[in-house]
């Protein structure tokens, strides 16, 4: 009846029906009304114009019946009527069978579902568990030979792999066998014996899943026309005190934040937590190009400005790998939204001509360190609920951020951070999202096409004359030029098979 969130609502009771035993109610009709939108910030539930009336069967000890249970206490239910094999019964009179009394060995016993292996699965943030179903409905993860006796203690225990803020869930909902969610057995089930007639009887929406109304890949909010560069303003001593006020923001720890607090400066800098600190595995695994790295630094290094673009590449399910293939700078202003709606539009004609997918973006700190701001943070959680897909074909989101001029970094060569955020626990939906530090491979390409020389033009004209642009010829520090510093950083990510010393002459020659 809901999108399988915490929603509120008033429940309008517009009829009733009796047993056929005369002996109490068993079925009223009622009206729902929404009163709050959905926890997740990129969802919005809106007041369907002609609201639904369900007819819904009520359990004569509860006022409210199924739905009236919080999530937790479907979960206790659940486990107790599962481990012990039994199908509960109400004592009273009139007492009815309801979908938390059914267990494996129900639906086994009753020629539904089959013992076999590799026949239950469960996909969770991008990550694929399977299980073996034994006769006595007791499932073993195939991974670790660890044996449960219920879909909602394995699925508990996966989603904890992968996010240990998961609390408790569905885990029929959850599971799936033969790739048809568990919960639907429950269902069939039920009409089959003729237990249970409600109208509002099927499958919920799959619970657990952290983005459930997600918008397509092709509406991203580009923040392109938001925050592509900070507006250039003031002469070069006034950007110098800027910069040299940005440099000394010290990044703080992820734990000292508490619930997001509007008070908060949201440019502060938050340290990367591993995922080996929280005792997971990294959901995906991730490789970018050299050519990547190599067009976003260039960009980087341009202007004293903030740069923004966007990452093109693929993402394969079955191996759970994010390959990163291609850099889509953004060549555009703050608050320039006509620039901004024409560069992406350009880019996602550029990425559908080269058969890639929009797989992440990329942004700058020109003069601090490259960990997530706050707002970095938020921007990154939005960017993942509009890429992420259906809990059987999810695909992550990658953030990076290139810090080419923080006077912390070793050497000439730029740092450049990959993260990924992780989802505050469904209780806590006011906390922030955990920045979490991703492992990537760095593949080196064995040689610089045409249409990159072509962007890094584009972009040397785009900055050309703006008072934030990088002037050549100044000192970076007591030793090098800025070109001297961009040189140094890029000789790092050149392809080295096919004639470096042209190439690198070939991207100066296009600075100069």
């Amino acid at each position: 009846m809901t999108s399988g969130r915490s929603v509120a609502h008033i429940v309008i009771l517009i009829g009733a029906d009796q047993s056929a035993g005369g002996g109490g109610i068993r079925r009223v009709f009622v009206m729902v009304l929404p009163l709050c939108t959905l926890k997740s910030p990129a969802a919005v539930h809106k007041v369907p114009a002609v609201l639904p009336v369900y007819g819904v069967v009520m359990e004569e000890q509860s006022p409210w019946g199924e739905d009236g249970l919080e999530e937790d206490d479907e979960d206790l239910e659940d486990n107790e009527a599962e481990s012990s094999g039994r199908v509960s019964h109400s004592g009273k009179a009139n007492s009815f069978l309801t979908k938390r009394g059914i267990t494996l060995r129900v639906l086994l016993k009753d020629g539904l579902i089959e013992p076999g292996q590799g026949v239950l699965s469960i996909f969770y943030l991008g990550r694929k568990f399977l299980g073996d179903l034994l006769v006595d409905g007791k499932i073993i993860w195939q991974e670790s030979g660890q044996a449960f006796n219920s879909p909602s203690a394995w699925a508990t225990h996966c989603k904890r792999l992968v996010n240990p803020a998961k609390k408790s869930g569905c885990g029929w909902a959850s599971v799936r066998y033969k790739g048809q969610k568990l919960d639907q057995y429950k269902t069939a089930w039920l009409r089959q014996n003729q237990i249970h007639g409600s109208m509002t009887e099927g499958s919920p929406v799959t619970e657990g899943e952290e983005y459930d109304l997600l918008e397509e890949e092709g509406d991203v909010d580009s923040r392109c026309g938001k925050i592509c560069n900070v507006e250039p303003n003031g002469g070069k001593k006034e950007q110098d005190m800027r910069c040299s006020q940005v440099e000394s923001r010290i990044p703080v720890k992820f734990s000292t934040l508490g619930t997001r607090d509007s008070g908060r400066d949201p440019h502060t800098l938050v340290q990367l937590t591993p995922f080996l600190a929280l005792n997971k595995f990294q959901p995906f695994h991730v490789s970018i190009s050299s050519n990547t790295l190599l067009l976003l630094d260039f960009h980087s290094h341009l202007t004293r400005s903030e740069v923004v673009g966007y990452l093109g590449g693929r993402w394969d399910t079955n191996s759970q790998l994010l390959t990163v293939l291609r850099a889509f700078p953004c060549r555009s202003r703050l608050r320039d939204t006509e620039t901004a709606a024409a560069v992406e539009e350009e880019i996602y004609h550029n990425l559908f001509l080269r058969g890639l997918s929009l797989v992440g973006w990329y942004h700058s700190h020109p003069f601090s360190t490259a960990l997530p701001s706050l707002q970095d943070i938020e921007s990154q959680m939005d960017y993942q609920l509009k890429l992420q897909g259906s809990d059987n074909s999810f695909q992550p989101c990658l953030g990076l951020i290139c810090a080419p001029y923080f006077r912390g970094n070793h050497g000439a060569q730029s740092t450049i951070c990959p993260f990924w955020v992780m989802p505050p626990a469904e209780h806590r939906p006011n906390d922030y999202g955990i920045p979490m530090e991703v492992e990537v491979t760095y593949v080196q390409d064995s040689f610089l096409t045409n249409d990159i020389l072509h962007d890094m033009a584009l972009l040397v004209e785009f900055y050309k004359g703006g008072p934030d642009q990088i002037t050549l010829q100044d000192k970076w520090n007591e030793e090098k030029t800025f070109l001297e510093k961009i040189k140094g950083s890029l000789a790092a990510r050149i392809p080295k098979d096919t004639g470096f010393e042209t190439t690198l002459d070939q991207i100066c020659r296009i600075l100069t």
